[in-house]
């Protein structure tokens, strides 16, 4: 019984091998890419929801980006705090916000992409950037950094949208690594051809693109996904390309309790179930091999059955991975993270048992 665990050891190896140099390696070990400005007609579109103090902080550093023509859209979700009065004022301060103010409509109430929809429609330029109401860019040259990216051809662009460091925190260590994670894996199918999502915190796309597929209507019964899913049904090998210069990312304040995140993470996988086919597939089985990888080590050193082939199998695999994780890091600024790679995968792989099965038994809350 213990040989066809041990072969079965190899082959989940193998496979997470396949993952972490044949396809994560194609963002780790990719060239740094040069900016060079495009110029482009840019609305930058936020939208909030009960984000008073956010937008206070953030918005100003929108309208401070050096770029000769840029308009930001700022949409108010039917907020109940003072985000619409603030918008207004942001509105009479500079010239080029336009302010879309969204009431509450019965057959779309509280979906966020009915209100981006509105959005989108007001945008009088031809390419869209998107951020959210609880994020900064990381420079001055954010828009020129990820419209840089655009041809004639590439007319989505994925961009990285990180989390703020949180000193002396496990929990934030953790954050930041599940979200290079999940960065170097949708950069990585890209580039690859096969892109399946992006973050609505950094990304952008023709305003065609949008229309192209009718908007989010194929989802719109969806509460989340106005960013993934997207994606997912108009990205293809022709349209899409990244943007990873780091005056492109964003940044957000990220959550300070485990409950908060956890509640976060369950919203973002519950939409991955609506991915294409091949998607959830891939997705699906990089995760059974990070899980199958831990129990069948488990299992084999307690047996002590070919103990010395399993630690020699088990060094290879922490020095491809950490190899891989650790320019995947480095590209998107998040050096730090390496160092705590062992210990913070194993906590995000229980994490994610623990979303799967309690959303097996619960639906997670969305848009505010």
């Amino acid at each position: 019984m213990l040989i066809y665990i041990f072969y079965f050891f190899i082959a989940i190896v193998v496979v997470q091998l396949f993952y972490y140099l044949g396809v994560f390696g194609k963002f780790a070990f990719a060239k740094p890419q040069h900016v060079k400005p495009k110029n482009l007609p840019v609305s930058v579109i936020v939208c909030a929801k009960n984000e008073e103090e956010n937008v206070k902080k953030y918005i100003p550093l929108l309208a401070q980006q050096d770029y000769p023509d840029f308009e930001i859209v700022l949409i108010d979700d039917a907020s109940s705090d003072e985000t619409l009065e603030v918008f207004e004022e942001f509105e009479k301060e500079f010239s080029n916000i336009r302010l879309v103010k969204v009431e509450n409509n019965e057959a779309f109430w509280g979906n966020k992409k009915y209100a981006l929809t509105l959005g989108i429609k007001a945008a009088k330029k031809d390419y869209l950037l998107f951020t959210d109401a609880d994020c900064f860019p990381s420079s001055k040259d954010w828009i020129t950094s990820m419209t840089s990216q655009f041809t004639m051809n590439k007319t989505i662009v994925l961009g990285y949208g990180g989390y703020e460091k949180v000193e002396r925190s496990f929990l934030n260590k953790i954050i930041r690594f599940e979200t290079v994670l999940t960065a170097m894996q949708y950069f990585s199918w890209a580039k690859i051809g096969l892109p399946y999502m992006g973050v609505g915190r950094n990304l952008a796309y023709k305003k065609e693109e949008f229309f192209n597929v009718n908007g989010f209507i194929d989802h719109i019964q969806i509460r989340s996904g106005d960013d993934d899913l997207f994606i997912n049904q108009a990205a293809n090998k022709a349209n899409t390309t990244i943007s990873y210069t780091p005056e492109s990312f964003t940044y957000s304040k990220p959550k300070l309790t485990y409950k908060e995140w956890f509640t976060q993470k369950r919203r973002h996988i519950s939409t991955a179930e609506h991915y294409k086919f091949f998607d959830k597939m891939q997705l699906g089985l990089f995760f059974l091999s990070q899980l199958f990888f831990f129990l069948l080590v488990i299992i084999l050193l307690a047996f002590q059955f070919q103990w010395i082939a399993v630690l020699a199998i088990l060094a290879t695999r922490y020095t491809v991975v950490w190899t891989v994780i650790g320019f995947s890091a480095g590209k998107l600024k998040e050096k730090d993270i390496k160092i705590w790679f062992p210990v913070v995968e194993i906590a995000l792989i229980l994490t994610q048992i623990n979303i799967f099965i309690t959303n097996i038994f619960s639906k997670p809350v969305y848009w505010k």
